[in-house]
């Protein structure tokens, strides 16, 4: 699994040296690593299955925090790809979030005053303290830094680029079309036609339509 899901189940595991996990685990991280891949390919009803069985599989342990940590995996496909719906999922357990979880929620969410960037996974410190997302070597975890840059306002036009072309190489759908439009409301804002047009030609053809 990608570099964001490996730091949430990492947590999960209350000792690294067991030979064989309990089944619940095992199972929730199947099924979110095929709901993040699903998500990411734009195939939406499979992703949204898959995320509840995850959530399922963890809900029967009876821990509000493991919960989280699949609501959280899924508020970071969905960073990473611009949807920003305040991730109902994880507001609802929010009250028995750690401090860990509630710092990268906040992340996500582009709330970055007072933000605590050493509760973060390693990876993103650096993107709060100085931007930094292109060091980033998992696709996945880079995405996601551009959607909480992107929230935070702080996304510059070669990090946008950045983001489409990450997305793109992976054959990741669902946030490729998400920053390509972004690339394109820049582009028509600046004037630049040609741009526009070729922009709008990847689009098309990434959806579909040609």
């Amino acid at each position: 699994m990608r570099t964001v899901a490996l730091f949430f189940f990492a947590l999960l595991s209350a000792c690294a040296s067991r030979p064989l996990p309990p089944d619940w685990q095992a199972n929730a991280k199947s099924a979110v690593d095929a709901a993040t891949d699903d998500y990411l390919k734009g195939h939406t009803a499979a992703a949204e299955a898959e995320f509840r069985e995850a959530r399922g599989e963890t809900a029967a342990t009876g821990r509000a925090e493991r919960v989280i940590q699949i609501e959280l995996v899924r508020c970071a496909a969905q960073a990473a790809s611009l949807v920003f719906e305040d991730c109902p999922g994880y507001a609802a357990l929010a009250p028995d979030a750690t401090p860990a979880q509630r710092a990268y929620a906040a992340y996500l969410a582009g709330r970055w005053d007072g933000l605590d960037a050493s509760l973060l996974p390693e990876q993103h410190r650096a993107v709060v303290t100085g931007g930094a997302f292109r060091q980033i070597a998992d696709p996945l975890s880079r995405l996601v830094a551009a959607g909480a840059l992107f929230k935070a306002g702080r996304m510059t036009p070669d990090g946008i680029v950045l983001a489409s072309d990450t997305a793109s190489e992976q054959g990741w759908r669902r946030p490729l079309l998400a920053w390509l439009g972004v690339q394109a409301q820049r582009l028509e804002a600046s004037g630049d036609a040609a741009g526009l047009e070729q922009v709008r030609r990847r689009i098309a053809l990434a959806s579909g339509q040609r």
